[in-house]
């Protein structure tokens, strides 16, 4: 997201983005994804009042060409819970927007209309108060079991194996988020303790285990010995000696996953965290809480989903019912 696309909005809309950047202290990946939802919405709500017939003819390129920088608050204040609903089944028919996709779209055109009301009080009223955002099935969350994480691990060969090593270490011990690992400083670890900063901006401490901390080790020799270093914070360095980027580590993990015999459609990085979360849960006696801590789980309920992997007391009280043995006797 570039000036140039922050200044495509309306001042309003600009206004509302910094109000969540500075004030709510939203993430820069929070904020973009609020920018880009937000301009599809106020797209749609300008083509609807200006050519209503090309509504649903109208292709994403064509979109995308039309101009929002100086749409009228009035075109805003105008719109009705009705509008949104129909705004929700364009994105869903047309654009094809998943559920979770749709859910994201609701929050977004909530919190904007919320800003409009009770913060910047541009418009008396609120039509999306009464929004319902629609419901999406929790699946359980794919991971690598430990032989196969194991696998993972052992395939790391090549110019960079101690670094690519170490990132995949802290994917499966820290359960960090990809925005989280390339973030990482240097001054962000004091001896076994990583400080990260998730969702939010919120921080908090992870204890680095004893192969994380033999793979840190390992790859700051080797960092040590390059004197081009650019970002001199950094921690994970890519090929220019400079912050390694997310599509890099993305690119690093797709590699190591097809090369140790998974599918990388099925495992990205992201599952690793959810591996990482996994095994702990099952073999580490972990309580949720303290899993919610580790992996900076705003609400409890998020990390539920572990539970329902492999819930051995669950499983043990189902077998110690006393029907459990019952077999019915043969006449």
């Amino acid at each position: 997201m570039t000036d140039k696309d922050i200044l495509s909005l309306p001042g309003y809309a600009r206004d509302f983005l910094m109000y969540l950047l500075t004030i709510r202290n939203k993430s820069g990946n929070t904020v973009k994804e609020y920018f880009y939802d937000l301009r599809m919405f106020l797209k749609y709500i300008h083509l609807k009042n200006t050519y209503p017939t090309k509504l649903f003819k109208i292709t994403a390129d064509e979109l995308a060409e039309i101009s929002i920088d100086d749409m009228p608050l009035d075109e805003i204040k105008n719109v009705t819970l009705s509008d949104l609903y129909a705004f929700m089944s364009y994105i869903s028919t047309v654009r094809e927007n998943s559920a979770r996709s749709r859910a994201r779209k609701v929050a977004s055109i909530r919190s904007f209309y919320n800003y409009l009301h009770k913060k910047a009080n541009l418009i008396s009223t609120n039509p999306a108060s009464e929004l319902e955002s629609p419901k999406i099935m929790k699946q359980l969350p794919k991971y690598l079991s430990i032989s196969e994480s194991k696998n993972l691990l052992n395939s790391v060969q090549g110019k960079h194996e101690t670094r690519d090593y170490c990132i995949l270490v802290f994917f499966l011990n820290c359960g960090l988020r990809l925005s989280e690992l390339v973030s990482i400083n240097l001054s962000d670890i004091k001896n076994d303790i990583l400080t990260v900063v998730g969702k939010g901006n919120k921080e908090r401490t992870i204890y680095l285990n004893s192969a994380s901390m033999s793979a840190l080790r390992n790859y700051l020799v080797v960092r040590s010995s390059n004197n081009v270093i650019k970002d001199k914070d950094a921690l994970f360095l890519s090929e220019r000696n400079q912050r390694i980027s997310v599509k890099t580590v993305q690119y690093i993990v797709k590699k190591y996953i097809e090369r140790s015999g998974l599918d990388p459609k099925r495992y990205s990085a992201h599952k690793l965290r959810h591996t990482a979360a996994t095994l702990m849960y099952k073999y580490g006696n972990v309580d949720i809480r303290s899993l919610q801590g580790i992996l900076g789980h705003e609400s409890i309920a998020t990390t539920e989903i572990y539970t329902h992997i492999d819930n051995k007391e669950l499983r043990a009280a189902v077998d110690k019912n006393p029907l459990a043995e019952f077999t019915k006797e043969e006449k």
